[in-house]
């Protein structure tokens, strides 16, 4: 048995979730403990949380390029 649960979400907070995806099979498990551990991070020190989400903001480009330079491989 396992440990899940299922949540309602509108579809733009879906929308924001996938936007906020640094690779394609990140799960929203793992996006919303990313989020939930940059707001630690802010509380604790805002420097470091910025510096988390600047990583974050790169890698999400960075798969975008990827995504327009290799359409195939982003269906898969």
């Amino acid at each position: 048995m396992t440990n899940n649960t299922t949540i309602k979400i509108s579809r733009e907070t879906k929308k924001r979730l996938d936007n906020f995806r640094e690779y394609k099979a990140e799960t929203y498990e793992e996006v919303i403990k990313k989020m939930l551990y940059i707001l630690n991070a802010v509380r604790k020190s805002p420097d470091s949380a910025n510096k988390i989400l600047n990583t974050i903001d790169k890698n999400i480009k960075r798969k975008k390029i990827i995504i327009k330079e290799f359409p195939d491989i982003s269906q898969s």
